[in-house]
C-alpha cells in the first residue's frame, strides 16, 4: 500500500527471516562468527541463545547462505519429538534412505547414521546438525543428542551440533542430569537486543535494502523506536511497518516521533506516555520539595539553621577518596579506559604480574610480554605503531586517531569479531587485551596464520592463537585505505566513479576481461558480482557493497607494498 509512496521496492519490515536484510550489528556479527566456527572448527556443541525476536532465526538463514561447500547441514526447526523421530528427521534432512523396519529402532537409526557419517568423513565432508528452538528438546532427546557426539574417529568428531534457543535453553542445560552434555559445549553466545545506535542503523539498513534513497524516519523517531521496542528486532519491524502505514495515511513522507508512538499504541493495545512525562513529574516533585525545604529553613529557629559545633571528642571525617589504584581516567579516544595505576604509561608492571622468579617462569609468554612492555600498551603507543605500518604519522595529544587517519587518506574500522574475520580483512589491527589482573592493553597484531599470531611491542613476538585467545575477547580496530574520499555503501541504481572502480576490481578478481570500459552504473550484473564475492568470502549475501564488503575487497586487491596480516610467515619471536 505504501511502497510507491515512499519509493520502496518491497516491504522493508516483514517479520519473515530474510538473509538479505540481516543487519550485522556487533552482536549479530559475533553470533554468526560463533556459528561459522562451529561449522569449520569445533567439535561437540555450540550454543546460541537469545530472547524472542532478537534475530536468531535470521542469523541461521545467513549461516546457511555462507555454508562451506564441504559441509552438509541438517536443520531441525521444530524439535518437539521423541528420540527415534529426532534421529529419523536427521536422516531425512541428510537424504539418508531408511527402511520402514528401522524407523522405530534407536539402534538401527544410530547405525545407519554412523555409517553415513563415516562415508562423509572419508569424502572430506563435515556434517553439522542445527537445532532451532532447542529449549523444546525433551531431556531424553538431549541425551540421545549427546550420545551422537560419541561418533568419532581417532582425531575428529563426525558430527557437530549447534543448539539455538531462548534463554530457557541455558536453564535446561544447567540441570544436573545434563551436566555431561553441558561439559561438551565448546562455544556459548547470548544474543542481546540492539543498542540505540544499532537500532537506528538497523532501521536505515532495512529501508536501504528495500530501495529507500533518503532517511524516512527522523532521528527523534528512531530514538522513540528504540525506546518502545527495547531494541528487539521483531518488535522494531512491527512498530516501523505500522509507522510507515500511519505516515502514508497522513500523506507525510517523513515518520515523526508522534507517528511512531501512535503506531506502537496500536501494536501494543495500550496508551503510551511520551518519554518526558515521567521526568517532568519528577522535576515538579523536586521543585515542590525544594520550596518546602526553603520554607522550613526560614521558619526554623536560628539555632537549627546554624547547628551545634561538633564535639571535641569527635574525630573529623576524612574526605572521600578514590579507591587505591583506581584512577578513573578515560582516554580521550574512547578506545581504552585505564582503570588502575598499572595501566598508565610508565607505571610499574608489578601491579599486574607477580615479580617473583617462580611466578615469572610459570607465567605464559604473553603475560610476561605485557608485564615487561606495559608502557607500550597504551592507545597512543599502539596507534603510533599501527600508523607507522602504513607509512603514516601519528601525533600524540592531537585530534583522535581516526580523525588523524582520515586526514592521511586512511579509515578506521572498529569491530568485535574473531580470528577468522581478521584473516578475512587481512590488515594489521590493534587488539584490545585484558590480562589476568583485569588491566587493559592495546597491542598491534602484525601477522597471523592458522596457528600463531605475531604481536608487535618492542619488536615482533610470536604468540600461539590459543594463548592469545585467553586475553582477547574480540574487540579490534584496523586501518585501511579506501579508493574514494566519500565512503558510502553502493547498491543497485547508483552510479559514479566509485561504482566504476567497484566493477573493475570485482571483474579483475573474477578474471573477466571486457573490451569495453567499465560501466559506472550499478546494475543487476554488478549486483551479482557483489553477491558472488560475498558468497566466496562468507559475508552477508545482499548484493550491497557496504563497508564490510569494501574492506574485504580492499584487502583482496591490495597493493604489494601495503601492510597485510598474511603477507609473511611467522616464526618464533
Amino acid at each position: 500500500m505504501y511502497l510507491s509512496f515512499f519509493g520502496l521496492n518491497e516491504k522493508p519490515f516483514a517479520i519473515t527471516p530474510d538473509p538479505r536484510y540481516l543487519y550485522l550489528s556487533a552482536r549479530h556479527s559475533e553470533a554468526l562468527a560463533h556459528l561459522l566456527y562451529g561449522i569449520n572448527e569445533a567439535g561437540g556443541f555450540v550454543q546460541l541463545t537469545g530472547e524472542v525476536g532478537t534475530g536468531k532465526t535470521t542469523v541461521i538463514r545467513s549461516l546457511l547462505a555462507q555454508t562451506p561447500k564441504n559441509a552438509e547441514i541438517a536443520l531441525i526447526l521444530n524439535p518437539r519429538m521423541t528420540a527415534p523421530e529426532f534421529l529419523l528427521t536427521i536422516c531425512e534432512e541428510l537424504g539418508i534412505g531408511v527402511q520402514d523396519a528401522a524407523t522405530g529402532s534407536l539402534k538401527d537409526l544410530v547405525d545407519i547414521l554412523s555409517r553415513y557419517l563415516l562415508r562423509a568423513h572419508s569424502r572430506g565432508n563435515r556434517i553439522v546438525l542445527v537445532v532451532d528452538e532447542a529449549q523444546n528438546l525433551a531431556p531424553e532427546v538431549l541425551e540421545q543428542v549427546r550420545l551422537l557426539t560419541n561418533l568419532e574417529t581417532n582425531t575428529q568428531k563426525l558430527l557437530q551440533i549447534i543448539l539455538i534457543g531462548q534463554p530457557e535453553l541455558r536453564e535446561l542445560l544447567g540441570r544436573n542430569e545434563l551436566r555431561q552434555l553441558a561439559q561438551r559445549i565448546t562455544g556459548r553466545y547470548h544474543l542481546r537486543p540492539l543498542s540505540h545506535e544499532e537500532t537506528s542503523g538497523y532501521v536505515r539498513h532495512r529501508l536501504r535494502v528495500a530501495g529507500a534513497t533518503s532517511d524516512i524516519f527522523t532521528p527523534h523517531a528512531l530514538t522513540e523506536v528504540h525506546r518502545l521496542s527495547g531494541g528487539v528486532p521483531r518488535v522494531i519491524n512491527v512498530v516501523c511497518d505500522r509507522a510507515l502505514l500511519g505516515a502514508y495515511t497522513q500523506d507525510r513522507h517523513r515518520v515523526t516521533t508522534a507517528t511512531v508512538r501512535r503506531s506502537a499504541e496500536e501494536v501494543f493495545g495500550r496508551r503510551i506516555t511520551p518519554w518526558w512525562v515521567p521526568w517532568s513529574a519528577i522535576a515538579a516533585s523536586v521543585v515542590v520539595l525544594g520550596l518546602g525545604a526553603v520554607a522550613v529553613w526560614q521558619l526554623a529557629p536560628r539555632a537549627l539553621a546554624h547547628g551545634s559545633a561538633p564535639s571535641s571528642h569527635e574525630a573529623p571525617r576524612p574526605a572521600s577518596s578514590p579507591e587505591p589504584g583506581n584512577t578513573g581516567i578515560v582516554h580521550r579516544d574512547g578506545l581504552a579506559a585505564p582503570t588502575s595505576v598499572a595501566e598508565m604509561p610508565g607505571a610499574s608492571a608489578a601491579h599486574a604480574i607477580p615479580t617473583s622468579a617462580g611466578a615469572a617462569s610459570q607465567a605464559p609468554t604473553l603475560a610476561r610480554l605485557l608485564a615487561q612492555h606495559s608502557g607500550e600498551t597504551d592507545p597512543d603507543s599502539a596507534f603510533g605503531k599501527l600508523f607507522s605500518l602504513w607509512g603514516a604519522r601519528y601525533v600524540t595529544g592531537s585530534v583522535d586517531p581516526c580523525t588523524q587517519a582520515l586526514q592521511q587518506g586512511l579509515e578506521c574500522f572498529v569491530q568485535r569479531g574473531s580470528f577468522a574475520q581478521l584473516r578475512l580483512y587481512n590488515r594489521p589491527a590493534i587488539l584490545m587485551l585484558n590480562d589476568d589482573a583485569g588491566m587493559a592493553h592495546q597491542v598491534v597484531l602484525s601477522a597471523l596464520d592458522d596457528e600463531r599470531a605475531q604481536v608487535y611491542l618492542d619488536g615482533p613476538h610470536s604468540i600461539g592463537i590459543l594463548e592469545l585467545s585467553h586475553y582477547w575477547f574480540g574487540d579490534f580496530v584496523l586501518l585501511w585505505r579506501p579508493d574514494t574520499q566519500h565512503l558510502k555503501p553502493l547498491s543497485v541504481g547508483m552510479r559514479g566513479e566509485d561504482v566504476r572502480r567497484l566493477r573493475h576490481n570485482l571483474e579483475l578478481l573474477s578474471g573477466i576481461k571486457s573490451p569495453q570500459p567499465a560501466s559506472d552504473v550499478f546494475d543487476e550484473q554488478l549486483g551479482e558480482l557483489v553477491r558472488q564475492f560475498q558468497r566466496k568470502h562468507r559475508l552477508t549475501v545482499d548484493g550491497v557493497a557496504g563497508v564490510q564488503t569494501l574492506v574485504v575487497l580492499n584487502g583482496a586487491t591490495a597493493e604489494p607494498n601495503s601492510p597485510l596480516l598474511q603477507a609473511q610467515s611467522i616464526h618464533g619471536g
